[in-house]
């Protein structure tokens, strides 16, 4: 259901708003260059600083502009049970094809409490759930072993979005998960490395910006043609190392889209823009890429 790209789609501001219409803009972006999918309401999609009423907003704005054209995995994930299965459930109604469920951050639930938190949201929805491994922001990594007890008891439970770092993980996923449970990688520069041994595909973030060779190097990997994948890989690599380097993702993120005109780089605290010598890098590196003049 989910091999592919799914962008993790910026939410643009403008005046401390949601810029609807530029929203709609990026999403016609995304799909007209190929994506599978994309997901509002994920950490690139500043969530933590969005309001309720605002999440909800945007996941029913994206399942409208989308128009039937690809998943729509809304980020209806949240440290408390009952708020994520709120949010996925109002999502649900939106319309939305699928969900995206981070692991509890903050209050750091015990092995059991993960399995309970995750269990209790499949039980509570009839959409497809991918699960979202990152312990470098959570302070808790989703274990092998609650990972297989949701996938033997959660029918919808169908995916993981992996973002620990670590390509033997996949493997060990592979020896232990169900044949058709799809992995995901979580970081631009390690899909390619996370597919050869098992991932099928990447919840991108470089997307937003190059959705086109992201689809491309992905669907040549699933065709088995690595050394074309490879060579989009390197290309476009110093991109994804930048992203991870000069700032807290989506800031990069969301100034590169700025510099290429998509959308302003409005941030919400406590996100706040890079430093001028860091954007100065930036913009040299897009325009090395050609993405920008």
């Amino acid at each position: 259901m989910f091999a592919g790209t799914h962008t993790a789609i910026v939410t643009p501001f403008r005046n401390g708003q949601i810029d609807e219409a530029a929203l709609k803009s990026l999403i016609d972006f995304q799909f007209d260059n190929g994506v599978t999918g994309v997901v509002p309401c994920g950490t690139t999609g500043e969530s933590p600083t969005l309001d309720h009423e605002e999440h909800s907003r945007v996941v029913k704005l994206t399942v409208e502009f989308a128009k039937g054209r690809g998943v729509v995995m809304a980020g209806t994930g949240s440290n408390s049970t009952r708020e994520a299965i709120e949010l996925t459930q109002e999502a649900e109604a939106a319309g939305a094809t699928a969900s995206l469920q981070v692991a509890p951050y903050y209050n750091k639930p015990t092995p059991e409490g993960l399995y309970q938190h995750f269990k209790a949201i499949a039980d509570n929805t009839k959409l497809p759930l991918m699960l979202y491994s990152i312990p470098g922001r959570c302070g808790i990594e989703i274990g092998l072993d609650v990972l297989v007890r949701l996938a033997e008891n959660c029918p919808n439970i169908r995916s993981i979005k992996e973002a620990g770092g670590n390509p033997e993980r996949v493997s060990q996923m592979k020896q232990l998960l169900p044949a058709d449970f799809e992995i995901m990688s979580g970081d631009d520069g390690l899909t390619l490395p996370f597919m050869s041994v098992g991932g099928v595909g990447i919840v991108s973030v470089a997307s937003n910006l190059i959705p086109k060779p992201i689809s491309e190097m992905v669907q040549l990997a699933l065709k088995g043609d690595y050394a074309s994948a490879l060579k989009i890989h390197t290309k476009y690599y110093p991109l994804f190392a930048a992203f991870l380097k000069l700032a807290t993702n989506p800031i990069p993120i969301k100034t590169a889209m700025a510099l290429a005109g998509h959308c302003t780089d409005e941030l919400r605290l406590p996100l706040v823009g890079m430093e001028k010598e860091k954007v100065a890098e930036l913009t040299a590196t897009l325009k090395k890429l050609g993405i920008i003049g």
